[in-house]
């Protein structure tokens, strides 16, 4: 559910009345029963609520939403639109669950909705976000950000940074293993073979030889050549102008962007409302929303649920790219949360 003060139980409801998306994955809610209740109600959805207590409870009928709630005692009220660390508390709590879940196999995936970093902070864990909470979680040792949308899938060598930070920020130990987790997402959750990698530059044209800039040569272009000698199909550092409009046309299979705004802005252009974060190197399956908790809106009913659908469409592909399995009527386990 991520933080019920936030779009999330809104986005939620509003993605899982679609009836396509029974036919993608079976679902449960990990979340506060009572805030889904009063969401489809605010809402005037035709869904029902339905209370599970475990994973391996039946599903309810067409219509009906499953909710899984590890809330005890239950939340207590709070106010919508505001961080607190109340709805922090609570949504750690879902995640723990699903992760939990997770790891023993019972659900195939997670797919997050989005939490507030001050209100995880106000309830005492102080973690940037979901991805280094769920690398702890699940002792990961290495683990990044790719985010999907339309025909590009992008990891980032840095996020959210000020670029004057940039160039001192950038390692080639940094950016080779950008390019060895985009290697592994394609590999292993989108099934490609043999992945080609375009790495974008850092400069215009590349730095031409060095005219505009040094990175290029000092780290990005060693950080590439490295890669290439462990077999993988990375590029040598390419212009960002024309590298993102090649991949779109197919040339390259994923990109590594080396900041925020390199990567967002081609990726927003192409797919925006429906893109994807997907945490790569967890040994559990996560994607999440591309936006936050959005306080602004809550309670408007204007939230768009278009990238939570997209989410949950990736999470149920991934799952049948890893297993080899398609979508069938399952037993009462291997949901897709």
């Amino acid at each position: 559910m991520g933080d019920p003060a936030g779009i999330g139980p809104e986005v939620i409801a509003k993605a899982l009345s679609q009836p396509r998306l029974r036919t993608v994955c079976r679902s449960i809610v990990i979340g506060s029963l009572p805030i889904m209740e009063r969401t489809i109600k605010a809402l005037r959805l035709k869904l029902s609520v339905c209370r599970v207590d475990n994973h391996t409870a039946s599903l309810p009928r067409k219509g009906s939403i499953a909710v899984l709630d590890p809330l005890d005692p239950p939340l207590r009220k709070f106010r919508p639109g505001c961080a607190s660390a109340e709805t922090g508390a609570s949504s750690v709590t879902f995640i723990k669950k699903a992760v939990e879940l997770a790891q023993l196999g019972c659900i195939d995936g997670m797919v997050t909705a989005p939490i507030n970093k001050e209100a995880i902070h106000m309830a005492g864990c102080h973690y940037p976000g979901h991805t280094e909470l769920l690398a702890d979680l699940t002792q990961t040792p290495e683990s990044g950000m790719m985010i999907v949308g339309g025909p590009l899938r992008i990891m980032f060598v840095t996020t959210h940074v000020a670029i004057r930070d940039l160039s001192s920020l950038l390692t080639q130990t940094k950016i080779e293993k950008a390019i060895r987790l985009a290697h592994r997402a394609l590999t292993t959750l989108f099934g490609i073979t043999r992945p080609k990698i375009g790495v974008a530059a850092l400069n215009p044209h590349a730095g031409e030889h060095g005219l505009f800039g040094d990175e290029e040569a000092r780290v990005i272009l060693p950080a590439a050549r490295s890669s290439q000698r462990r077999g993988i199909l990375a590029s040598d550092p390419l212009p960002a102008d024309t590298l993102f409009g090649k991949a779109v046309q197919g040339h390259y299979d994923g990109i590594v962007a080396l900041y925020h705004d390199q990567g967002l802005i081609p990726l927003k252009l192409v797919s925006f409302g429906s893109c994807v974060n997907l945490t790569v190197g967890l040994p559990i399956i996560r994607t999440s929303v591309d936006h936050g908790t959005a306080f602004d809106i809550v309670g408007k009913g204007i939230a768009d649920p278009g990238s939570l659908v997209e989410a949950i469409k990736l999470a149920a592909h991934i799952t049948q790219t890893k297993t080899g399995r398609r979508h069938v009527k399952k037993g009462p386990s291997g949901h897709v949360a």
